[in-house]
């Protein structure tokens, strides 16, 4: 049957898709992503678009509502790409994302009989992240917020509640100096216009801040009279702004961040703590922007890991050197790779600043890296943690690990799909599932962390040879519709 736009029609939800919108089907089994919609609940929608075999609408009327309905806590929930599980109780969004990583594992990854352990989640659900970039639209005044999903149309949001409070404090700051200094705003479509984003990084056990504009161009008007604002904010909330830089982005694009920053003054970047180990994060490192739940993540690779001090571990896509340093004083030997350079200068900077001396760091990809190290300098692993992008691992990597064939590979992940299907080949062979972990990194939104233990299998001489077509290799469909959407990183 074809729908047409604006046509009126009764929705049963049954699910909820990966950006959270829920999934409904008419009475002749036509299904359509409706935002704002749970499952178990029934409304009157009206069609927004129809495309075949699917079709997205719009809420209009609740007839049957969920029992984990909730009213959520920020005002502009519903128009926000951030947070679109707000309107589902907590503890429902724990069992949705344990269901959401099991679902994956059954019907990407083709394992059957796997367990899921409960999702690790938060006390406070709010308030917890140390990490925002803030898209800049121009206007009178202009629009400081983040982007509807699936647009870069901007919602001023005045304050997020899953940001730290002090990154909302120097949002009011940023907002008052551009408005009052009228500094140009970039313009996608012209690429012409100064300010693009805002960075804003906090470490949440020292309270040091880092605020990085970045712009169009290699000077920033004013600057002083913004760090100077900006510190006194910090000041009010018992916290001190530390670095201050410009982060230079003149390409024609809409990636947030270019490869150069400049620190105009201040360190050239933050510390933060998890546990005893102390962390120097840059503006470009990658560094878990959920730091509660990261002591949790970290605490189950080293569960999972069952160290001795004797092992050999690789710390692959290792960042600032986070997890590895983390479980560094329970292994003999720790080998991180990383690509991104800033990020591998943090990692030897926080190595030597945790007296860490048994760490080698190699920059460059991993794919690339690490069969070089294995070929012609026979380094080899007794367990492997591997904490891939959201497009999970590449297949050169995942050949590399079956070749040298370490005692555990704990995967961490961030994409339930990207894992299990990097899983069925990893399980193909040589390792089998032994542990499943969700853990709630990014509460109030679809997005979860997940820990997986694989085990080397015994008396197993050979692992499959496969031949990898990488299109087929990283085409993924996580739900009836292929939808992606970054704006929790």
């Amino acid at each position: 049957m074809k729908y047409s736009k604006n046509q009126k029609i009764k929705l049963r939800f049954n699910d909820i898709g990966s950006d959270g919108e829920g999934i409904g089907r008419t009475g002749d089994g036509a299904t359509f992503f409706v935002k704002g919609a749970l499952p178990g609940e029934e409304a009157e929608c009206t069609v927004l678009k129809w495309k075949n075999s699917y079709g997205y609408a719009k809420l209009d009327t609740l007839t049957v509502s969920s029992k984990d309905r909730v009213t959520p806590v920020c005002p502009i929930a519903d128009k926000c790409g951030g947070c679109t599980l707000q309107h589902l109780d907590y503890k429902a969004q724990l069992e949705w994302k344990r269901n959401k990583v099991l679902g994956c594992l059954e019907r990407i990854g083709g394992f059957e009989g796997i367990e899921v352990l409960p999702t690790l989640g938060m006390e406070q659900p709010l308030y917890y992240r140390n990490k925002a970039q803030f898209p800049v639209k121009g206007g009178d005044p202009v629009k400081i917020g983040f982007y509807a999903g699936h647009t870069h149309a901007v919602i001023d949001t005045e304050s997020c509640y899953i940001q730290a409070p002090v990154i909302n404090e120097i949002l009011k700051v940023f907002r008052g100096f551009v408005n009052e200094k009228k500094i140009s705003v970039y313009d996608e479509e012209a690429g012409k216009g100064l300010l693009r984003h805002i960075l804003i990084r906090t470490g949440f056990e020292t309270g040091e801040v880092c605020v990085c504009p970045v712009i169009n161009g290699n000077k920033l008007p004013f600057w002083e009279e913004f760090k100077d604002a900006a510190s006194t904010a910090c000041e009010k909330l018992n916290h001190k702004l530390t670095t201050f830089a410009i982060n230079i982005n003149t390409e024609k694009t809409n990636v947030i961040l270019g490869n150069k920053v400049v620190t105009l003054w201040g360190k050239e970047y933050i510390t933060d703590k998890l546990g005893e180990v102390s962390y120097c994060i840059s503006p470009l490192s990658f560094y878990q922007v959920n730091p509660v739940q990261t002591r949790k993540i970290y605490d189950t690779v080293r569960d999972m890991a069952g160290l001795t001090g004797h092992e050999t571990l690789w710390d692959i896509y290792c960042g600032a050197g986070t997890i590895g340093l983390y479980l560094s004083d329970s292994v003999k030997e720790l080998v991180g790779i990383e690509i991104v350079p800033e990020a591998i200068e943090d990692a030897k900077r926080n190595a030597k600043a945790n007296g860490v001396g048994n760490v080698e760091y190699y920059c460059g990809a991993a794919e690339e890296v690490l069969p070089v190290l294995v070929r012609e300098k026979g380094k080899t692993a007794d367990v492997a943690v591997i904490d891939p992008p959201r497009k999970g691992c590449d297949a050169a990597l995942l050949n590399t690990l079956l070749d040298v064939c370490p005692e555990k590979i704990i995967y961490v992940s961030c994409d339930p799909a990207t894992l299990a299907r990097d899983l069925k080949l990893l399980c193909a062979g040589k390792y089998s599932i032994r542990q499943v972990r969700p853990v709630d990194a990014f509460c109030q939104t679809t997005h979860v962390e997940t820990c997986c233990l694989l085990e080397r299998l015994r008396n197993t001489k050979e692992h499959i040879s496969f031949t990898l077509d990488m299109e087929d290799y990283y085409r993924i469909k996580d739900t009836e519709v292929d939808k992606k959407n970054d704006s929790t990183n």
